[in-house]
């Protein structure tokens, strides 16, 4: 999420109130999770574990708990909640905007789309032209849709991420300020949910298909021309690379990505990262024809049994 103005380090220090290490000049361009950030980023570290990854990585300002050596050619915000204060920085960048309407005046819809009835299109959404929306789909502010895209009904568009903060006092959520972007020629089935990136974006590409209820996680990427069907369950933060087919009540872990023209047959749980171009079946996950020969052999253990009894 970049900011609509660069800011200083001292200007975001005092937004959280906290203390810095880096000049009060220091320029501030957005805030963003480690798997997308880029210079002139913050980035939050709250645990010892995660130091490193969060010092070393593209973010230029490391939101920390604690005051460590900083590298070169970066700045440390210094806080003693970092998971709190970061979302301090969501609400104060990405407020939440109470709707007025069931159609927003600010959104922007191209020409020849329909709307159907019941279609809530919340603030600063964009819609490209000769898209269909069917009754009763949700898209929150936000959301950027391209052109020739139909979504049908009860479908909905920019949840919040799945992401929570274990505490004694229960569950601290992390606020999402990202966006959904839907590009040209997406269809979407009826009851799917996309929830929009934390800071980033959940993107679907040009040309893919999903079928009826189809939840796809946070910040996910799913590339062009991508089949994937009903009661699949896509996690946060996965990347499914172009003309992958998932077939249905396929589950996968987060962070992981599925190469491109991988086919995952259904009730397959993706637990790892897959190579493109193969078939694949099963939990936890394997080549399906090594799977399949392996549940033939399981088949024949109690003839192999019987023989050896006898």
């Amino acid at each position: 999420m970049k900011f609509p103005v660069a800011h200083t380090l001292k200007q975001i220090a005092a937004i959280i109130d906290c203390t810095h290490v880096g000049a009060d000049d220091f320029p501030v361009l957005g805030m963003n999770e480690i798997h997308v950030v880029e210079q002139g980023d913050i980035v939050f570290v709250d645990h010892p574990k995660y130091y490193d990854k969060a010092l070393g990585s593209t973010a230029t300002i490391i939101l920390i708990n604690k005051e460590v050596d900083c590298p070169n050619g970066k700045a440390l915000l210094i806080s003693d909640d970092p998971f709190r204060d970061f979302n301090k920085l969501t609400n104060y960048f990405k407020p939440f905007e109470k709707a007025l309407n069931s159609i927003a005046s600010s959104a922007k819809i191209g020409l020849n789309t329909i709307v159907q009835p019941n279609v809530f299109i919340g603030n600063n959404v964009s819609i490209g032209d000769n898209c269909l929306i069917h009754p009763n789909v949700t898209i929150y502010d936000n959301c950027v849709i391209g052109n020739n895209v139909i979504i049908h009904a009860g479908t909905v568009l920019g949840g919040d991420a799945f992401y929570y903060k274990k505490r004694e006092t229960g569950f601290d959520k992390l606020i999402s300020g990202g966006r959904v972007v839907i590009e040209d020629n997406v269809e979407l089935g009826a009851l799917c949910t996309i929830d929009k990136g934390v800071t980033g974006d959940t993107t679907i590409k040009r040309g893919s298909k999903l079928d009826n209820q189809v939840h796809v996680g946070h910040d996910t990427v799913i590339g062009e021309k991508c089949l994937i069907a009903s009661q699949t369950g896509i996690a946060g933060c996965v990347i499914i690379e172009d003309e992958v087919t998932l077939w249905g009540q396929v589950g996968t872990n987060s962070g992981i990505t599925i190469g491109k023209k991988a086919v995952i047959m259904g009730q397959t749980g993706v637990t790892k990262s897959v190579a493109g171009g193969k078939s694949y079946f099963g939990t936890p996950i394997e080549e399906s024809r090594d799977k399949l020969k392996q549940l033939a052999y399981v088949k024949k253990i109690p003839e192999i049994l019987k023989k050896l009894d006898g």
